[in-house]
């Protein structure tokens, strides 16, 4: 144990001497917990709309106006022709065309139905999907409008289905409260990942290795004298995280703060140990940070920050499940939003502690040393 004291000490005096480094760990992750949730908002407002009315009725100002007051659409052009308002859309001024046809309100009252047209940009796929489902919910309601309208005043006996729709967990379905505990998993991955598989190449770079690999030191004693450091760096990161979410978001974790920290250290010990192995595997810092950088750019994509697990083939669900980040974010939300306890998330525990055996495992016997 006086071998490791003298190593931990080392390390810290090495981590704080380096001056570039400390911004990268403590000031870094902070501000990009400041600026990315305010711009991964998936709540789509302003979305372009060109009118093409080729009737010009009542009906059809009424459904117009009733558009432009949903607050999801502004309308971009009263166009005389589908050509016209296309070409709105190719420069990229409109992202969906609404085209009304001629006798639109006589059909409506004479035939009891009448077909509008609804072309969208799907240049960006989440923007078109989400208008054009926004836009579908304001004509079926514009729809029953005009069957409360036509049967006023007749006895008809209507049956009709009531939903009451209540959001739990995010009642007001706030993004920042969805995304600010998902990013902040990934801050904590990108710090420990990175930054860890910089360490024992770093040693091997200015030439230091060699004189530790002559020293009793054990190799179980170097990687946990390389690991502690970092572990607490991302403890510290992560709880300067908290507190951000806290103050400038209003996050307050539902669930328990032990729960939480218990899941986060066992994660950094696995996440550390998976950026220790790449390291032992690299000549150069360079091909470190490369490496590392493909796998947490994989692992980032498919944790389920931004596209939920579910909807993924069946052979990236398992390619998912098996990358320690998925379950990470997964539980983040459960504790943040959720309020789960322990027995909630002891799967997802146990996972991550077979991931840090298996990858600290790895690092100790991949670690080549020579006494």
């Amino acid at each position: 144990m006086r071998t490791l004291r003298f190593l931990l000490v080392k390390e810290f005096k090495q981590i704080f001497r380096d001056k570039g480094i400390l911004p990268i760990i403590f000031i870094m992750p902070m501000i990009q917990l400041l600026i990315m949730p305010l711009a991964a908002n998936f709540d789509v407002k302003n979305i372009n709309i060109a009118i093409v009315d080729h009737d010009h009725s009542s009906y059809t100002q009424k459904l117009v106006t009733k558009i432009a007051s949903s607050g999801y659409f502004h309308i971009a052009g009263n166009n005389r022709s589908y050509d016209e308002a296309m070409r709105l859309i190719e420069r990229e001024k409109a992202d969906i065309i609404l085209e009304i046809p001629v006798n639109f309100e006589r059909n409506l009252i004479r035939e009891g139905s009448q077909k509008v047209y609804l072309a969208a940009d799907a240049i960006n796929g989440t923007k078109s999907g989400l208008g054009a489902s926004y836009l579908t919910s304001i004509l079926a309601d514009f729809n029953n409008q005009v069957r409360m309208e036509w049967l006023q005043g007749q006895p008809a006996n209507i049956q009709s289905i009531n939903v009451e729709v209540s959001n739990w967990f995010n009642t007001y379905m706030d993004y920042h409260k969805f995304m600010v505990p998902a990013i902040l998993a990934l801050l904590v991955t990108l710090v420990g990942g990175f930054i860890s598989a910089l360490n024992i190449v770093r040693e091997k770079e200015i030439g230091t290795i060699e004189q530790i690999n002559v020293t009793p030191i054990k190799k179980w004693e170097f990687i946990l004298g390389k690991m502690i450091p970092f572990w607490l760096i991302g403890v510290f990161d992560f709880t300067l995280g908290l507190i951000i979410a806290r103050f400038v978001y209003g996050i307050v974790p539902a669930g328990s703060l032990a729960v939480l920290y218990l899941f986060v250290s066992v994660y950094l010990v696995a996440l550390l140990g998976f950026g220790l192995l790449i390291s032992t595997y690299s000549d150069n810092q360079l091909q470190a940070m490369f490496v590392a950088f493909f796998f947490i750019m994989i692992f980032t994509l498919m944790s389920g920050l931004f596209t939920p697990v579910e909807n993924m083939p069946q052979w990236a669900k398992v390619i998912s499940n098996l990358t320690p980040v998925t379950h990470f974010v997964q539980v983040m939300r459960m504790i943040v939003l959720k309020g789960s306890g322990f027995a909630d998330i002891k799967w997802q525990l146990l996972i991550e502690i077979g991931f840090a055996v298996v990858l600290n495992g790895w690092a100790v016997w991949n670690y080549k040393k020579t006494n």
